[in-house]
């Protein structure tokens, strides 16, 4: 996992004093004749940019709101430079973003944009479990080690100055994945246009071939039981900083082995062992968040609409819409809420197109454990929190460069999901846990570190009178 590899790093770059701030970035003040007059038009000469050492000047560039010959108001300039500074961080690109004003005269400055790049090379060793999470395998599998993935996964990260990204992939152990991924964000000049590339190769002796009470069966052989290939192109448009529409067409082939076809006939559909389709897919996404990798303000909204099938072996069509918005309400509390709907049509699939709440960002707290089958479902999380501790630590002697800053916060939080799953017609085994409300609550903490390393420790109750501690590696949405 990526998150292990950056753990590793930053333990090796701490330092054992006491942090010491980044050099003084402190904004230079205009005059005073100036400063005094907020109605003043500012002019904005020419932008430097300073730091770089991989990433192209336009790259930067292309996230600022200011261009050499815009003018813009005093009274607004600092909150100009404070929101392109967070559209800067939130490229991924780098540690630390910063953008001064420099006087030239009375009504005209320079920009100095100052960055400090990431390290872009994670050849990150992949030691992760199977399940969907950590107290899945320990609960419903008996921390069973076979269980575990093995292998190597890359990423390079900013290929060419251009902020494009090459993931490879070999990982071996309970499922065997060779893929890559290479993403590049701007094929055209004025830098709206890009394109995504997507291959994927999976094959297993472990599947998942039913499931019986919201808990997942699974299937082991010395042989291999199934196979898959996917395809994937996606296009990609960005006309504004946090507007992006997405248009994706992937092409998957599924096979089976004849022993899953006994167990389930209606795995594939119609006792079929194999499954081809091709599948279109559009999304929107309006991203207002102020730092990405563990937002405290702003809102995010995503919109999808898939189609599986197009006369192949799948006839599905998917609608999905999520809002989260990120509220700090004083004194270093905070409060964020995230909403998820699902729709799905017909209400007849196979077993491998069902769809489920339990996966991803979609998963009620309180229910780690268990899959919720349905063609349609709601879901909604709010978390309030406490920032606990937060501070960057610097070691100038570092032996790596780029892990000489490392931030570090905790959070104190508690936390109410609900969710609703409506069952699928004659799924009579999994029904406990659909057209009914589903509540968790509880309290944890979250720790967050650099390279958009998230940990978060959680006590969680839910509605079926069940208790339990759980960890995840991620953000909650």
């Amino acid at each position: 996992m990526k998150w292990l590899a950056v753990v590793g790093l930053l333990l090796l770059s701490l330092p054992d004093v006491a942090a010491q701030g980044r050099r003084d970035l402190r904004r230079i003040p205009l005059p005073d004749s100036v400063q005094k007059e907020p109605d003043t038009i500012l002019h904005i000469n020419r932008i430097f940019v300073v730091g770089n050492r991989l990433t192209r000047d336009h790259i930067i560039l292309r996230e600022l709101t200011l261009k050499e010959g815009d003018t813009v108001s005093l009274s607004r300039i600092d909150q100009v430079i404070s929101q392109d500074e967070k559209k800067l961080f939130n490229t991924h690109l780098f540690n630390i973003a910063r953008i001064r004003k420099l006087p030239v005269d009375k009504t005209t400055i320079d920009l100095l944009v100052d960055v400090d790049e990431r390290w872009y090379t994670f050849p990150s060793p992949i030691f992760e479990l199977s399940d969907r999470n950590f107290t899945e395998w320990w609960q419903n599998y008996d921390h069973d080690f076979t269980r575990i993935n093995y292998g190597l996964r890359l990423y390079q990260f900013n290929v060419r100055g251009r902020n494009e990204t090459l993931t490879a992939t070999m990982q071996f152990g309970f499922n065997r994945v060779f893929a890559v991924r290479y993403t590049i964000p701007y094929i055209d000049r004025k830098q709206k246009h890009g394109l995504i590339f997507d291959f994927e190769f999976q094959e297993s002796k472990n599947i998942a071939y039913r499931t019986l009470d919201h808990k997942r069966i699974f299937h082991s052989s010395r042989h291999l039981l199934s196979e898959r290939r996917t395809f994937g192109l996606t296009y990609t448009f960005r006309n504004s900083f946090y507007e992006r529409h997405y248009l994706s067409v992937d092409y998957r082939l599924t096979t089976v082995d004849d022993s899953v076809r006994l167990l389930n006939p209606d795995y594939l559909g119609n006792e079929r062992l194999d499954q081809d389709f091709l599948s279109l897919e559009y999304q929107f996404s309006s991203d207002h968040r102020d730092v990405i990798a563990y937002p405290l303000n702003g809102y995010h909204l995503l919109l999808g609409a898939r189609k599986l099938g197009f006369g192949f072996d799948v006839d599905k069509t998917e609608l999905t819409a999520s809002y989260a918005i990120f509220l700090p309400v004083g004194k270093k509390y905070y409060l964020s809420n995230y909403s998820y709907a699902y729709w799905s049509s017909p209400d007849t699939q196979p077993y491998n197109q069902l769809g489920v709440l339990g996966f991803r960002k979609e998963i009620l707290r309180g229910y780690e454990i268990f899959v919720i089958e349905g063609p349609q479902y709601l879901l909604n999380k709010t978390t309030f929190k406490k920032e606990i501790f937060s501070r960057t630590y610097h070691w100038a002697r570092g032996p790596i460069e780029q892990f000489r800053h490392v931030p570090i916060a905790l959070y104190l939080k508690t936390y109410a999901d609900l969710g609703y799953v409506w069952n699928y017609p004659d799924y009579e085994a999994n029904s406990r846990l659909t057209n009914k409300l589903l509540v968790g609550t509880g309290a944890g903490l979250d720790l967050v570190t650099a390279y958009d390393v998230v940990l978060r420790f959680e006590y969680t109750f839910n509605g079926e009178g069940e208790s339990g501690f759980f960890l995840n590696v991620k953000k909650e949405f």
